[in-house]
């Protein structure tokens, strides 16, 4: 009977009946209500579809694929790895890609070689849209810096060591609706709340065509929303293999520590541009980012574990994830209008919404609402601009919080 009384207490069931470990069934429920957005609804499932699997395999109480300790207080613990008596699961393997920062980076290789900036390059004006639209990131930075003090009691129990500016970087990057670039920060930054956030931010990136229209409607009137813009003139193939050689010496300079992302981004579009590198343009653009991709989504899912997933701060992050959306929708909206009070061809404001850098879903938002209030109107091309600015624009703020924090 011995060997089958171990047995027996070595599995699942009989461990969810130990101290606080039934709270995993609570996360295995949310993660398979996520894992039915992503089917069945198909919000972002490319991404939340491993996230949520790798929530469920977190929680799978005695399966050992993920634990924290080897990550305990934001760092690597390397002699843990190779300790006598204790093995690293799998998705422990995996996750020093988040930790150290190499898997956005990639994925950012792939989103720079399906990128078009000949949009941005025709329409140089956009790229202030793009940068309006980043308000969002700061506004909610402040914001959580300010009220979560006063709304949470015993806010430092909760934190679990982190301070509290760099939780508020992290969560305001989620106004930036960039998921990797909020991997990386959250996971130089606050990597004890890589899980909610990460959530967060592919939710409400899936969630644009619904947070976006009432407020652009509400910012613009109906004689704003008809305004039709020019035909954009066409770009150089010189242009277009000039421009992310430049952006990357300027961001670097200017702010080394975004130099990762933004050299990412733009060597992935100069493999597509110089039209010498095909094969590695298609390489990136499929086999490297499915790859990565799977990687990045099972390993961040597996960090949003019940401890850090059920507690008062987290509802506190989702609440401001859609806070800062709403406000990188509005900054761009509103600069729009603004640079309209100056320039003799008017823009659509609608188009500054795209400046989040949700790309192409937040220019298609702008296009649909557009096109609602004037069938002539074609934004889609003038809203790219915007849109591929916004990508820039949040590799660029994640620098600044990075060098801050």
């Amino acid at each position: 009977m011995e060997p089958i009384l171990n047995f027996l207490q070595q599995t699942g069931f009989y461990m969810l009946s130990l101290g606080d470990n039934w709270k995993t069934v609570i996360m295995i429920a949310i993660a398979c209500v996520l894992l039915f957005l992503a089917i069945v609804k198909k919000f972002e499932p490319l991404l939340l579809l491993p996230i949520a699997f790798g929530m469920l395999l977190t929680n799978l109480v005695g399966a050992g694929v993920y634990h924290e300790e080897l990550f305990a207080g934001g760092h690597v613990h390397w002699d843990m790895f190779g300790s006598e008596g204790f093995a690293p699961g799998l998705i422990d393997i995996l996750y020093l890609g988040v930790k150290l920062g190499i898997y956005p980076c990639l994925i950012f290789i792939g989103v720079g070689a399906m990128t078009d900036f000949g949009p941005l390059i025709a329409n140089p004006k956009s790229l202030l849209l793009g940068a309006a639209a980043q308000l969002g990131i700061f506004v909610t930075f402040l914001g959580v810096r300010e009220l979560f003090p006063i709304i949470i009691s015993n806010l430092d129990g909760f934190l679990g060591g982190t301070h509290i500016d760099k939780l508020a970087a992290s969560v305001g990057i989620i106004g930036g609706a960039d998921g990797p670039t909020a991997i990386f920060v959250t996971s130089k930054l606050a990597p004890n709340f890589l899980g909610p956030i990460a959530v967060a931010a592919y939710s409400y990136m899936a969630l644009v065509p619904v947070i976006q229209p009432p407020i652009m409607k509400a910012l613009t009137t109906k004689k704003e929303r008809q305004i039709e813009m020019k035909a954009l003139r066409s770009v150089s193939k010189t242009e277009k293999i000039l421009f992310p050689i430049v952006v990357t010496i300027f961001v670097a300079w200017l702010v080394p520590s975004a130099a990762p992302l933004v050299g990412s981004l733009m060597l992935g579009n100069l493999l597509t541009e110089s039209g010498v590198c095909e094969r590695l343009a298609k390489t990136v653009q499929n086999e490297l980012m499915n790859i990565v991709t799977i990687f990045l989504g099972v390993s961040v899912g597996a960090t949003a574990t019940a401890e850090t997933f059920l507690n008062p701060l987290t509802l506190c992050i989702i609440a401001m994830g859609v806070v800062a959306f709403g406000m990188g929708t509005a900054g761009g909206v509103l600069l729009a209008k603004f640079m309209n009070l100056f320039l003799k061809n008017k823009i659509n404001p609608l188009i500054g919404s795209a400046g989040v850098s949700a790309v192409p879903m937040a220019a298609r938002v702008s296009q649909t609402v557009g096109q609602k209030e004037n069938p002539k109107n074609f934004l889609l091309m003038h809203a790219m601009g915007p849109n591929v600015a916004g990508v820039i624009g949040s590799a660029i703020a994640a620098g600044v919080l990075l060098a801050l924090f």
